[in-house]
């Protein structure tokens, strides 16, 4: 109770000419008790004089330390301040907001105040203005002085199911759907066990395709986007701020203005895409449409070291970034030369004031139980593989072994014949013939070999061979001359 009546007398008094008013009851009530006579005429007349120079000096210091309140420099936003602040201290005043990194910062209910406002947003915040008729436009980073039926436009949070003031970030935007590759599940018999098998569950679900032979897979999908930048011309905003992010009013008020409506078949509803929302939703919906187009196992399959999840990936890009495509048909195989079509997707961004940088497809899973009839199938292929590649090495490998041997004989006939190519020379004995034979193989085959045990060991016997011959043959000579033989 006191500390409601305290407020009240505070308020009172907050006021300059108040406080004079005040004073001077206070004083001539001392005046009157003490006895001091005083002359009401001068009285009123000095505190007419003294109020009237109190409020043209109030107004005047309000008017010069107004200028210091927000980093303003322009005349006429001094007097925009300067009402704004008179119009504080009557009660009569509009929304105070602070925008930040897209964000309406505001105390509760500031967002219904009606009358005068402020907006002060940095480098990296954007709305679009409206009035009960028609849009204002787009305020970019700086200070934007409100007028009485101004306001920001705002929508429905469908989480929350409240109305929200809706901000544009001017930063680069990054978007992760479906179940990434290091989510774990705690323990089964934890209590929150329950509840992260759910969240698993809807993380698969953002991204969930079928294949074309019926297979579920899910994607981990990063998307990277932004409002559209003109990077030649970075457009001052009302403030004559330039940021570094870019501002582009056009697409500010694009991105916050054209709806994107998707009709909700279940619940049979219209639910409205933000401009957050969309790049994704588009990503989601051409990722669905290529990953139909292949088996499972091609997507995996590479040619000229290029998957057909690589294919995928890069067709999405192009579909986001490129005003025509090139697109496949029903089985993934190109649509042909002179067959482009024009990407809906990179129109409607361009329509909604968007782009998208990057599209990235990090990881592709499957559930658990599909995963492991797919390793375990995987693996019979690869051992049969194996096998009829085992086998086909061995057939390789005798083949080659018997090819050599032939040739190895084919080359020993060769050499051990090379003296015998002769078909008129005149006859000669067993032992020259043996010697003939023998020779060719010692001075031409033996040593083209690396030397060793064996190569010497047989180099020994036709040395012992031929020696053998040579006694054989010297003996045969002297029995034919009719000599004696040892």
């Amino acid at each position: 109770m006191l500390k409601k009546a305290f407020s009240k007398f505070k308020l009172m008094f907050s006021i300059p000419y108040r406080v004079l008013l005040g004073i001077v009851i206070v004083w001539h009530i001392v005046q009157w008790a003490l006895g001091i006579e005083f002359n009401y005429r001068i009285t009123i007349a000095t505190l007419i004089v003294d109020i009237t120079v109190t409020i043209l000096l109030f107004n005047w210091l309000t008017y010069f330390f107004a200028q210091f309140v927000l980093p303003i420099h322009k005349p006429q936003e001094r007097k925009e301040i300067y009402t704004r602040i008179k119009d504080f201290k009557s009660g009569k005043r509009g929304p105070i907001l602070f925008i930040k990194n897209g964000q309406v910062v505001e105390h509760e209910n500031e967002i219904n105040k009606k009358g005068l406002g402020v907006l002060v947003l940095d480098t990296a915040s954007a709305v679009v203005l409206r009035t009960d008729a028609n849009i204002v436009g787009a305020v970019g980073p700086g200070i934007r002085f409100t007028k009485k039926n101004e306001y920001i436009i705002k929508s429905v949070n469908p989480k929350t199911n409240k109305l929200e003031s809706i901000g544009v970030d001017l930063r680069t935007q990054w978007r992760f759907l479906g179940l990434p590759p290091d989510y774990k599940l705690p323990n089964p018999n934890s209590s929150g066990y329950q509840r992260a098998l759910l969240e698993m569950e809807k993380l698969r679900g953002q991204t969930a395709g079928l294949t074309r032979d019926g297979f579920d897979v899910y994607a981990y999908i990063s998307i990277r986007f932004r409002i559209k930048r003109d990077e030649k011309n970075n457009e001052p905003t009302q403030s004559d701020v330039l940021t570094r992010f870019g501002y582009n009013s056009q697409a500010v008020t694009n991105a916050i203005t054209r709806e994107v409506i998707e009709l909700n078949t279940f619940e049979n509803k219209k639910v409205r895409i933000s401009w957050k929302e969309l790049p994704e939703h588009l990503v989601v919906n051409l990722w669905r449409e290529y990953v139909r187009k292949f088996k499972l196992e091609e997507l995996f399959t590479e040619k000229d070291n290029f998957s057909n999840l690589q294919n995928i990936e890069y067709k999405i890009n192009q579909h986001v970034t490129k005003e025509r495509v090139n697109p496949l048909d029903d089985i993934g195989s190109p649509g042909g030369a002179g067959r482009q079509k024009i990407s809906r997707e990179y129109a409607q961004l361009q329509a909604r004031g968007l782009e998208i940088l990057e599209v990235r497809i990090h990881y592709v899973s499957f559930k658990s139980e599909m995963e492991e009839k797919i390793v375990s199938q995987w693996k019979n292929d690869w051992l049969m593989v194996a096998k009829r590649g085992e086998e086909l090495i061995k057939e390789k490998t005798a083949l080659i072994e018997t090819a050599s041997r032939n040739e190895a004989l084919k080359r020993f006939a060769r050499v051990s014949t090379q003296k015998f190519n002769e078909t008129l020379a005149k006859p000669v004995d067993i032992y020259t013939t043996l010697q003939d034979l023998v020779e060719p193989l010692k001075e031409n085959l033996l040593p083209q070999n690396h030397p060793e045990n064996q190569v010497d060991a047989t180099l020994k016997k036709l040395d012992d061979i031929l020696k053998r011959l040579l006694v054989l043959k010297h003996d045969q000579q002297r029995r034919q001359d009719g000599g004696d033989v040892r």
